[in-house]
């Protein structure tokens, strides 16, 4: 009976999102609290394949740009009541993170996903939203001295912008990591335009990123030992 209750509120919080209803979504998100059902697993699976089949729907053009926004706003309603009741992951490594689309782009679904998980895992995750200017970027870096820059392109007209944005970045701080994802970036472009990493999902994007920034940390480290 237990799991049945639990599929159904998972289910009710998935459709909700997909077909843009915030109260569906929000009535869904309360009872998955007073149920004590697992408020990680609600975000895992039912919010973020909840967004991920938005964006297909998206893709196929059978969203359009109001549907997309509305279903955003329904998966941040969820989420600020899920939030509190998800204990963080402890991956062993910790860092500041800037994420943002690239100019030109507002295709934001896959970052907010990701910028999800960076929370959970327990990152300081600073949004600048999407089709973000170059010059954003590099001032937010040099504001907060961030370990870690996530760039998203989902076309590849705005995608090729990544190669310029990363030289200045890394003009300004050498030791900082730069990831890139997004539709139409591959690992071989990613190393053409002088990332440290690549993630084709939301998934890789969090496993990467723990990955870089445990390497940032040996290597800081090292120098420490070094002095």
């Amino acid at each position: 009976m237990a799991q049945e209750r639990e599929k159904e509120l998972l289910d009710r919080l998935k459709d909700g999102i997909i077909s843009c209803n915030e109260d569906m979504v929000v009535a869904a998100a309360h009872a998955v609290v007073e149920d004590g059902i697992d408020a990680q697993k609600a975000i895992f699976d039912a919010l973020v394949p909840g967004m991920e089949h938005v964006g297909e729907l998206y893709e196929q053009q059978e969203y359009f740009i109001p549907q997309l926004l509305i279903s955003t706003e329904a998966m941040y309603a969820g989420l600020n009541i899920l939030r509190p009741y998800v204990t963080k992951i402890d991956y062993g490594v910790e860092g500041v993170v800037i994420i943002g689309v690239v100019h030109g782009d507002v295709h934001d679904i896959g970052k907010n996903i990701v910028k999800v998980m960076f929370e959970i895992a327990g990152f300081e995750v600073h949004d600048l939203g999407r089709d973000v200017p170059l010059e954003y970027f590099v001032d937010e870096l040099l504001r907060c001295d961030a370990d870690m820059v996530c760039l998203s392109a989902m076309m590849t007209t705005t995608m090729v912008s990544m190669r310029e944005i990363i030289r200045r970045i890394k003009e300004k701080n050498p030791a900082v990591m730069i990831m890139v994802g997004g539709a139409p970036v591959t690992e071989a472009i990613a190393q053409k335009y002088g990332a440290n990493g690549f993630a084709k999902d939301a998934d890789h994007a969090l496993k990467d990123a723990i990955k870089i920034l445990g390497v940032l940390r040996k290597m800081r480290n090292r120098r420490l030992d070094e002095k």
